[in-house]
């Protein structure tokens, strides 16, 4: 079966892991543009509450998003090893604030799960899929979910 797999790479996804908390989430790698330090951000006015600010990003202001407070997790102290993956999706570029990037996974198409239907799981809107890899379960998040801000607007 790995065989087949290998043979036709196109059935392959490679994705980023990392960890916020005790919790890991995956991005598309295609998304990813780089991964950075935390540096501390620039707070705006009247930003959600999960918007930890902007940074220069070498002449461009990048929004910093924490990834934690936008998926309704336990805030967790700042420490110097949160890092900031800056991806982009569509025409947008952000920074999202995590614990820790954990790993580069190739997971096959065949291999994403899709997640239960639970109305009251404020984060399913966020997870599109669930690997299930060395007995981890690692969901991979829904950056058009994520980012869109216009759920605010309409609530």
């Amino acid at each position: 079966m790995n065989d087949a797999l290998q043979d036709n790479p196109a059935d392959l996804t490679e994705y980023l892991s990392f960890r916020i908390g005790a919790q890991e989430y995956t991005v598309d790698i295609m998304s990813v543009r780089e991964i950075r330090g935390w540096t501390e951000a620039t707070p705006l006015p009247h930003a959600p509450s999960y918007v930890r600010g902007v940074i220069n990003l070498r002449g461009t202001v990048l929004p910093i998003i924490d990834l934690a407070a936008r998926l309704g997790l336990p805030p967790d102290t700042d420490n110097d090893r949160s890092v900031v993956i800056v991806v982009q999706h569509n025409s947008e570029t952000v920074g999202l604030l995590v614990d820790a990037v954990s790993d580069i996974l190739t997971i096959a198409r065949a291999d994403l799960q899709t997640p239960p239907d639970m109305a009251a799981d404020n984060q399913h809107r966020f997870v599109s899929a669930l690997i299930i890899e060395n007995e981890r379960m690692i969901r991979v998040l829904d950056l058009n979910n994520t980012l869109t801000t216009t759920e605010n607007q309409a609530a």
